[in-house]
């Protein structure tokens, strides 16, 4: 929808040719299915909603994709409705716990108690009853159990099917899709995305009739600003200077960047940085501001209509300034320069930008959870309140009774205290590391519109519905697991979709924050474009492999890969592989007619250059080798007592021995203290190189170092015996250990090779570095040529070729046979490992049959499946603490030593390595299962407390799965019981 005028008001003749289409429609679907079910709305539905269930009504299944809050659930509550009406059954799928519990409560407000079933890894209520709600992980494992709840399923909504590009949880959204049963309707609600019709076409292939329904219109205006120093400018404009929506109704397709964007920001990078009395304030840029017209002035906040607001800010343009500096004497501290000139405003004084324009509630997305602590820090320094007393008192009334479910000592590692304060201010912080109960107060506050501010990450754009009048974004970087990447377009439209409520608020605003060379052209770019494709993360999983194949035989098993999504989108890009082969091969040959020299053969002379280099990284690599042997020798020759200084590596830092064991396997291992008062475990591939004994530490008796207290006082006199010795580690090490000395100036090989490239006659030519980087073009892309060919000749049947790989890998670890025909079944082991569902299957299958994890309590095999289910954070880098239990430590061992076995198997057969177990977390897990309160568990460990109860909800599940298993069956129930307690088992249980 385009209109060509941002005036709220239709025109008589737009309303009546309104008015005469909804009559049509009403005509269109007198006694039918639909006209019972819109009788429930006060409203008439969109366009695109009544289309999408016209579709279902006509028996096909649909794709709808529309924006974040466009309504696209009506389409799946309408597919409950029409299965009830059919008497048949239908489930409600939801790719994440928490909405499968939204979705359950919405569903039983509306339907009843007893007609709603709830069905997640550690949830199950009325699973038969004629509407469910599960995960999709549920569902997935029904079909390969071929549950008899499958019996009478008519309709199948899958919420959020863009999770199907997720790495972890996308490969089940696909196996759903392949092995529901041909007669089960699809209704399958996604965010939009830019290749719709591609995954359309994919569903009509494997589901057969389905219709694609797709709506770029959002339903609530948007407006875009930017804030750059203390001015608040739209971010488009039409010719006249005045300010457009960008997106829904009254959009404006003649929009332009606002010319005082391009003004200021030149204007910033050419002012100096301001130093003496004025340093304080924002360097005096002219104030003009570029919101004309839409918000309400400061003061007025929360208790003014918008329309009413429209025009303060023109009227206070003139005496702006004069206020402005007035605020600037006052304040102190700040955020970053701007060029060289404006002060980027902090982050209170966002906040009380945002209120002064009605722009509150509000969602500042910061893509760091210290960010977001750090924020709301800020703020209660600055005093920033954006309550009343009557929302204190209800919001008191709201703490005082979500919050009476934490114990009293667990109260100050959740940091209740502070968080109760910044809540009856207004304000607060939502990220994957709180408390899972802080968070969803949070979300109770925040929709009741008693909490006026969110400080959050990137993952609250992501299923949760909790819609803000604006949302600021602090940045247009963060951090994607691997390096600070800039934003895309689709996670642009992902996070600004949650400004602006429908029925709530007439318009939403989406506001950037201009940092350090900003560029409003760009920022444009980026919220004028809808690239959000869809790409799939389906792989074939040794799981999936043995289920296949105890359904179907393994022709049957091979086509159904082959059915993926994954395979139909590798199928479509061998044509465009074929035009960047024939661009690459007409690349190649300039740049070799570009690399010719007259005075010898240049691809002979880089050879040789190339052969030096590879020779240079093998001594190297041999002078590593020997310092990790003198590591190995150092470790054993330390005595209890020694003071070390430990080079780089994730135990860089300053240590104390306390015991060395000389005889593990793999080791030695080492046992040490830090000046934190940790305990950690050493051993050679843990330091690049030996470590320095610089001192010597009496100790207290072994048997007293189990006491947090004597561990302290410990540290504390390692600390003042490190007193003159260098604050940096690494030049301890270097002044008393060393490396080992380079053989690269004495090696016969480097020095013969040397010799050659000096005496070639291309050696001694003026333009050779000119000719070498031709050459270099050229090898690399002849590099680049042969990748394009391997993936052409991998992408045909490709994933079909990675399941026969990993068949032939389950065949010679005993969990297929043979059986007549070339026939592939699962063997007694295999079936077992259809049971496990885990990223680590293989891994986890092979350490029950080697007996790896039998002979624990109920801890130790609980902190032995953390480590089977973790994976930290490439962030992170957080160093495993030692657990004081040698079957758990035995356990830990044996499986790194499985894992390493089943790397070197999957290696042989071209699979993708298995990642080894990863006890970052155990020992937490292990003092918790052993009865530890919640703060005491964590003591000692940087682990947010979100990210425990979520991991704790892992382990549960995986124990969860081995409580079959005849020797560890009874184990696995008691190690449950263990972590399921206390705060991990209320949110476990909500």
């Amino acid at each position: 929808m385009n209109p060509t005028s941002s005036s709220d008001t239709p025109s008589p003749a737009q309303q009546y040719a309104r008015w005469a289409a909804e009559r049509r429609e009403q005509k269109a679907i007198e006694g039918t299915e639909l006209a019972a079910f819109t009788a429930r709305y006060p409203f008439a539905l969109d366009e695109f909603q009544l289309a999408s269930c016209r579709v279902l009504e006509q028996g096909r299944s649909v794709l709808v994709a529309a924006p974040t809050g466009a309504g696209k659930t009506v389409v799946g509550e309408f597919a409950v409705h029409l299965a009830l009406a059919q008497g048949r059954k239908v489930f409600y799928t939801a790719p994440i716990k928490a909405l499968s519990n939204q979705k359950h409560a919405e569903l039983t407000e509306w339907l009843g108690a007893e007609r709603v079933g709830l069905l997640t890894g550690d949830t199950s209520v009325r699973p038969d009853a004629d509407v469910v709600v599960m995960t999709t992980e549920v569902l997935r494992n029904m079909l390969y159990a071929d549950s008899s709840l499958l019996d009478g399923l008519g309709f199948v909504v899958m919420d959020e099917v863009h999770y199907l590009a997720d790495r972890l949880r996308g490969p089940v959204w696909e196996e759903v899709i392949i092995h529901l049963a041909p007669s089960v309707q699809l209704v399958a609600l996604s965010a939009t995305v830019s290749n719709a019709e591609e995954f359309g076409a994919w569903l009509q292939e494997v589901r057969g009739s389905t219709e694609i329904v797709v709506s770029e219109t959002r339903p609530v205006p948007l407006w875009q600003h930017v804030i750059i120093g203390d001015q608040m400018l739209d971010l488009f404009v039409d010719d006249s200077g005045d300010p457009v929506i960008s997106h829904g109704p009254g959009a404006r397709s003649d929009r332009q960047v606002n010319p005082e964007l391009h003004r200021l920001t030149a204007l910033a990078t050419q002012l100096p940085e301001r130093h003496g009395p004025d340093r304080g304030r924002r360097g005096g840029l002219p104030s003009r501001r570029g919101t004309r017209g839409r918000h309400r002035p400061r003061g007025s906040a929360q208790r003014r209509p918008e329309r009413e607001a429209r025009h303060d800010l023109d009227r206070r343009d003139h005496d702006h300034r004069g206020s402005r500096d007035h605020r600037d004497d006052r304040r102190s501290g700040g955020g970053g320069r701007i060029g060289g000139g404006q002060r980027s405003l902090r982050r209170p004084e966002v906040l009380a930008l945002l209120d002064q324009h009605a722009l509150l509630p509000a969602i500042m997305f910061i893509f760091s959870r210290a960010g977001c602590e750090a924020a709301v820090r800020q703020c209660a320094q600055s005093r920033v309140r954006l309550t009343s007393e009557q929302e204190r008192r209800e919001i008191r009334a709201v703490l005082d009774e979500e919050l009476s479910l934490i114990p009293y000592e667990d109260a100050e590692i959740l940091g209740v205290a502070a968080f109760r304060r910044a809540a009856l201010d207004g304000y607060a912080c939502h990220h994957a590391g709180m408390l899972p109960l802080l968070k969803t107060v949070v979300e109770h506050l925040f929709e009741r519109g008693l909490v006026k501010a969110v400080f959050a990450t990137e993952t609250l754009a992501l299923g949760i519905n909790m819609p803000a009048r604006s949302v600021v974004l602090e940045k247009l970087v963060k951090f994607n697991g691997v390096e600070h990447a800039d934003l895309t377009p689709g996670e642009y439209t992902q996070l600004t979709g949650r400004a602006g409520r429908r029925g709530i608020d007439t318009e939403g605003h989406a506001v950037v924050m201009a940092g350090p060379r900003f560029d409003a052209d760009a920022v444009a770019s980026l919220a004028s474009r809808r690239t959000y494709p869809l790409r799939s993360a389906f792989r074939p999983t040794a799981n999936m492999a043995v289920n296949l194949l105890d359904r179907f035989d393994l022709a049957r098993a091979r086509e159904t890969l082959e059915t993926s999504f994954a395979q139909f989108q590798a199928d479509r890009s061998v044509v465009g592989l074929a035009r960047r082969a024939r661009e690459l091969e007409e690349t190649a040959e300039s740049y070799r007619q570009a690399m010719e020299c007259d005075r010898g053969d240049l691809v002979e002379y880089a050879d040789i250059r190339e052969r030096m280099s590879e020779r240079e990284k093998s001594l190297s690599r041999a002078r590593a080798g020997a310092d990790r042997d003198r590591t190995r020798s150092t470790l054993r020759s330390l005595q209890r007592g020694d003071v070390l200084a430990l080079p780089g590596g994730k135990r860089r830092g300053y240590a104390v021995v306390l015991h060395v064991d000389r005889e593990v396997l793999g080791g030695p291992q080492v046992q040490v203290l830090d000046t934190e008062a940790r305990l950690r475990s050493i051993r050679p591939g843990d330091l690049p190189s030996p470590p320095a004994v610089i001192d010597s530490l009496r100790l207290p008796r072994p048997e007293k170092l189990g006491s947090g207290k004597v561990r302290k006082d410990t540290a504390a006199a390692l600390r003042q015996r490190l007193a003159g010795h260098d604050d940096d580690p690494r030049r301890e090490v270097r002044r008393k250990a060393g490396r080992t000395p380079s053989t690269a100036a004495t090696d016969e090989t480097l020095i013969a090779l040397r010799d050659q490239l000096a005496a070639h006659p291309c050696a001694d030519c003026p333009e050779l570095e000119s000719h070498l980087r031709w050459v270099n073009r050229w090898r690399s892309t002849r590099r680049d040529l042969a990748g394009v060919y391997r993936r052409i000749e991998g992408r045909t049947s490709s994933l079909a070729k990675q399941f026969d790989l990993l068949t032939g890998l389950l065949e010679e670890l005993g969990y297929l046979t043979r059986a007549g025909e070339g026939e592939l079944e699962p063997t007694e082991r295999g079936l077992r490992l259809r049971r496990i569902f885990s990223d680590r299957d293989l891994l986890i299958a092979e350490c029950l049959e080697h007996g790896a994890w039998e002979g624990l309590d109920a801890a130790g095999l609980a902190a032995v499946v953390s480590a089977a289910v973790h994976e930290t954070r490439r962030d992170e880098g957080r160093a495993p603490e030692l657990i004081d239990d040698p079957a758990v430590e035995a356990a830990l061992i044996a499986s790194g030593e499985i894992a390493a076995q089943l790397q070197a198997a999957e290696s042989r057969h071209g699979v993708d390595a298995t990642p080894p177990p990863d006890p970052a977390v155990a020992a937490v897990v292990h003092r918790w299962a052993r009865g530890m309160h919640f703060a005491a568990a964590l003591e000692g460990s940087d682990l947010p407390p979100g990210d425990f109860v979520r991991h704790c909800r892992q382990v549960v599940d995986l124990l969860d799965q081995l409580t079959p298993d005849e020797r560890l069956g009874a184990t696995a129930r008691a190690a449950i019981a263990a972590v399921r307690r206390g705060l991990v088992a209320q949110e476990i249980d909500r």
